[in-house]
């Protein structure tokens, strides 16, 4: 399970199950555990900044480089 936080003021964006090694680009919206986001349409923003973490794209949320940092492990 990791988590994705707001990179401006470190606010929880996501808890994502994560499979594999490698970065993250975009989240299957099905593994999304918890979402702590707002939506403005398309947009995916932080709650409390209003940063732009990524635009949804039905299946998945495609997340914008710099915007967002992770932590936690990945699965197997």
């Amino acid at each position: 399970m990791i988590t994705v936080k707001c990179a401006k003021c470190k606010t929880k964006i996501f808890k994502y199950r994560k499979f594999g090694k490698g970065k993250l680009w975009h989240c299957w919206k099905d593994r999304i555990v918890a979402d702590y986001s707002v939506r403005d349409g398309e947009l995916v923003r932080c709650p409390v900044c209003g940063n732009v973490i990524g635009v949804d794209q039905k299946k998945w949320i495609k997340l914008k480089p710099g915007r967002y940092i992770y932590s936690g492990t990945y699965e197997h």
